[in-house]
């Protein structure tokens, strides 16, 4: 398969590309810069320049391949709202381009768009929050795409992981705390980003029309496990956060860290075979390079 992929050369995206071109398939990445086109060549696959923005540059990548897998999105959180209408119109415009073709599209959404406080489900639609445009993708199913979306964990890790729980190891060298907020009990999903890959391969290959998939390999780990694990890594002690005191401590990351959003991958697993086989968070936080700063491994 001819495969375009956008976000080709960001953290997810460049192990995407290693799973694709390691089953046998082909691959052009987006790429906005020559820096992003000369990465995309060194690991085997092509460019085509353009941009998130360009409409008509994506329209024409899809009509060129076999099938899609939409990574990028623009993660500045203030400008969230923006980001995500950039996005929905993205997807919007690589759906068209496949319109009537049968050929698959996978887009990436989070599976923090669920319902919080109980274990979230495949089926479940999702909340009406920005990132959630990305699934209004799926109306395309009725239009001759085979579209399917992947809802990422929160906590994407491995080595080069420069999202969440970076930010939290950074913070708690910063205060000289590790901390959790309340008693801690909230749980976060996470999936190593290697299995995440193959995620997104086995949807293009196998994924029906309209499913929902969810890219977790850990359903649920409490927000405390993850302070401790990071207070050990740092050798700083770790204690609790009020609610009340969460956004001083940590900042745009008070919101997310509150979240109570395990989330179950049964259907996924079952619908395609997918086993993710990599190290869990904790396991990986110590092996990857987290503490590397503290002269931990």
């Amino acid at each position: 398969m001819h495969v375009f992929v956008t976000g080709a050369t960001g953290f997810i995206g460049t192990a995407v590309v290693h799973e694709l071109l390691g089953a046998g398939h082909k691959l052009v990445g987006l790429a906005r810069s020559d820096e992003a086109a000369a990465k995309l060549k060194a690991a085997g696959g092509e460019a085509h320049r353009g941009a998130l923005n360009d409409l008509e540059s994506l329209a024409e990548g899809a009509r060129q391949a076999d099938g899609v897998a939409h990574l990028a999105f623009n993660h500045d959180f203030s400008r969230y709202e923006e980001n995500a209408e950039t996005d929905r119109l993205a997807t919007a415009a690589l759906a068209g381009a496949l319109e009537g073709t049968g050929k698959p599209l996978v887009v990436t959404s989070g599976t923090a768009v669920l319902p919080p406080g109980r274990m979230g489900v495949e089926t479940d639609p999702p909340t009406a929050q920005a990132r959630a445009k990305s699934e209004l993708v799926l109306a395309w199913a009725d239009r001759g795409v085979r579209v399917s979306v992947v809802r990422l964990a929160p906590s994407v890790h491995g080595r080069g992981d420069a999202a969440f729980v970076p930010a939290l190891v950074a913070i708690a060298r910063d205060t000289g705390v590790s901390a959790y907020i309340g008693d801690g009990a909230n749980r976060w999903p996470a999936v190593h980003r290697l299995d995440a890959a193959r995620l997104f391969r086995l949807a293009l290959e196998r994924g029906e029309p309209g499913a929902r998939f969810h890219g977790v390999a850990e359903e649920g780990l409490p927000t405390r496990l993850i302070a401790e694990a990071i207070g050990k890594g740092l050798g700083l002690p770790v204690r609790s956060i009020s609610p009340e005191d969460a956004a001083g401590h940590f900042g745009w990351l008070a919101g997310f860290l509150q979240l109570d959003a395990p989330a179950s991958s049964a259907r996924t697993r079952d619908a395609l075979g997918w086993v993710p086989t990599e190290p869990g968070l904790i396991q990986d936080m110590r092996e990857s390079g987290y503490f590397a700063d503290a002269g931990s491994s």
